[in-house]
């Protein structure tokens, strides 16, 4: 039996001057405000571009040997599928898996929304919809935000941040994991988003040992729009913790799974920033990229998912 899966995730513009581009797709087909342009060109300036695109198409290279590594009696192709950017979902789909007996999505996200993450879906499915082939079997993974390998990998990655500070410290250092903002009516009809994020920390700070007193959940990235967005940001902590003599903090992102914009500019750069003002040492965790504990994780979904 030969598998299609497809890893999915945002995109990212390939140079700044695809950003407006990006951006209309990402609004739905309207343009953005000129001062939006300006701003996200100045950040993947900053960053030298988002290696977003690149690294999911890494993941999808090491996600085919790990299953075929695991001789489960298919053969598996793997690939990256982006929805707001090449390579789209529909062409993936269109030029790599006409020849499949069945297609895995993976939305790269552990923590699944309907509200959020729905178009993923359905764009998946209008895709393979398309292909000449019939039948096809079509299955999605939607949540999977305690899967024991993911939680074990992103716990290792606290564990070798920790490592990293002087003796003295490490023991005490906050721990903060973050997730990407939403506005707040969104999640009034979704609360079980917000809880299974919150429960992905929780389990991580189990797994790394962290006192229950030593780290918080928080948001991150959240939008310049006036209406409510939930709280509380990194940038609301980091007077608290230097109010509370603490002179270090780990960021631990729960919810990216790759170093794009949200990481290397937001955390990277928007967070250090906020943590230096208040005279506080700042690091962050690494991301997984192509971690292979990880990669073990991303295995067991497509298994799960096709059972």
């Amino acid at each position: 039996m030969n598998i299609f899966v497809i890893l999915m995730t945002y995109g990212s513009p390939k140079t700044l001057s695809e950003v407006p581009h990006y951006l209309k797709n990402v609004y739905g087909g309207k343009d953005a405000p000129i001062e939006t342009i300006k701003e996200f060109q100045r950040r993947y300036k900053v960053i030298g571009g988002s290696p977003l695109v690149k690294i999911t198409q890494q993941q999808a290279i090491a996600l085919e040997e790990e299953l075929n590594k695991q001789k489960t009696g298919s053969m598996f192709h793997v690939a990256a599928g982006m929805r707001f950017s090449d390579p789209f979902i529909e062409d993936v789909i269109k030029n790599q898996a006409e020849d499949m007996d069945a297609i895995v999505g993976i939305i790269m996200s552990p923590q699944y929304s309907p509200i959020i993450m729905s178009g993923y879906v359905k764009e998946l499915g209008n895709a393979v919809a398309k292909l000449i082939r019939k039948p096809l079997t079509l299955k999605t993974a939607t949540d999977w935000h305690l899967q024991p390998f993911f939680l074990q990998a992103m716990a290792e990655k606290v564990q070798e941040a920790l490592d990293t500070y002087p003796q003295e410290v490490r023991d005490r250092v906050p721990v903060l994991f973050s997730a990407h903002s939403m506005p707040k009516r969104v999640i009034d009809k979704e609360p079980d988003y917000i809880n299974d994020l919150k429960e992905t920390a929780a389990e991580i700070a189990r797994i790394a040992d962290l006192k229950k007193k030593r780290w918080l959940f928080c948001y991150q990235s959240a939008g310049h729009t006036p209406e409510e967005w939930l709280k509380p940001d990194f940038a609301d902590i980091m007077p608290d913790l230097k109010a509370k003599g603490e002179t270090h903090v780990l960021i631990a992102p729960v919810q990216f799974l790759a170093d794009h914009l949200e990481i290397l500019y937001d955390v990277g750069i928007g967070a250090r920033e906020q943590a230096e003002k208040q005279g506080i040492a700042f690091k962050r965790t690494e991301s997984l990229n192509t971690s292979p504990l990880f990669i073990k994780a991303l295995a067991e979904v497509v298994k799960t998912t096709l059972e």
